[in-house]
């Protein structure tokens, strides 16, 4: 009888958590269907039948909200940025972990401290730098970076000491396999729970990031979709904010897709850390 309530306890506790969570969400969607003056009256989770009027007003903003042009923009950025802070932090921890060599503690120090750095500390610096070299209105400043992801490093070589076994590379090894080989063929198989698990966190930064695009872009045809929806606000007269829901909804929108398709991954890696042999 205990462990029963108990149970419902932790059940209704986790339900509670994931409403809590999702209430946001969908309060967002809720009001990108409502019009402003229902908005300005108060919460509501039914939606309203102001979506077709909200759409009208989002694409009558002309070039300083155009969707598709946002989305490829932020797309190109996003993915491009996962795609090397996720393949290469994984290198890096493979290589920290599977090798000995002198200094590979205190590299991985140097790795902990350089996480402790706020990235504001160092944007004026950036900034100057990518100026002096040519690189503004350029996605390159905001894509190669990724590259040196020092807290997907942490977690990523965190992830391989619980579940990494030397026997499987030493095997290869003797089969003739060379080391970039092994790494693509045989670890990161092993790696895609924690590759999925970093690469929704990467597409969530790198999506939503606001303050490097507006520094480094100033064409307009180059913006992400979190500075065009600063092009919404409206005067001191007259603010649509359901079109500004309706906005925040298609940004948000791609992140939860990537979310859904990855969470799968991330419950495995769970799965596959708990076990032990």
């Amino acid at each position: 009888m205990y462990l029963n309530t108990a149970r419902m306890m932790i059940y209704f506790l986790c339900v509670s958590l994931c409403i809590l969570s999702l209430f946001p969400f969908w309060i967002m969607f809720v009001n990108a269907t409502r019009s402003t003056t229902q908005i300005q009256q108060g919460v509501s989770i039914i939606p309203g039948n102001s979506l077709g009027n909200n759409w009208a007003i989002l694409m009558g903003k002309g070039k300083n909200f155009d969707v598709l042009l946002g989305l490829r923009n932020s797309a190109i950025i996003a993915f491009g940025s996962t795609f090397l802070s996720v393949y290469f932090s994984s290198l890096c921890a493979y290589g920290l972990t599977a090798y000995e060599f002198k200094g590979r503690k205190a590299m991985f120090s140097f790795i902990v401290g350089v996480i402790m750095i706020p990235t504001q500390v160092s944007s004026i610096g950036f900034y100057m730098y990518m100026y002096r070299i040519g690189w503004t209105d350029s996605y390159l400043p905001l894509i190669l970076p990724a590259i040196a992801a020092p807290s997907t490093v942490f977690f990523m070589k965190q992830y391989l000491q619980a579940n990494f076994q030397i026997a499987l590379v030493e095997a290869a090894r003797i089969d003739g396999s060379g080391e970039f080989r092994t790494y693509n063929t045989i670890i990161t198989p092993i790696m895609i729970p924690a590759m999925a698990t970093m690469a929704i966190i990467s597409v969530i930064g790198a999506w939503n990031d606001y303050l490097k695009p507006l520094m480094l872009l100033q064409d307009p045809m180059m913006s992400t979709l979190p500075m065009m929806v600063r092009t919404l606000r409206g005067d001191i007269y007259r603010t649509e904010y359901g079109s500004i829901y309706l906005g925040l909804a298609l940004t948000a929108l791609p992140l939860l897709i990537v979310y859904f398709c990855l969470s799968k991954y991330i419950i495995q890696g769970v799965a596959v850390g708990g076990v032990k042999e």
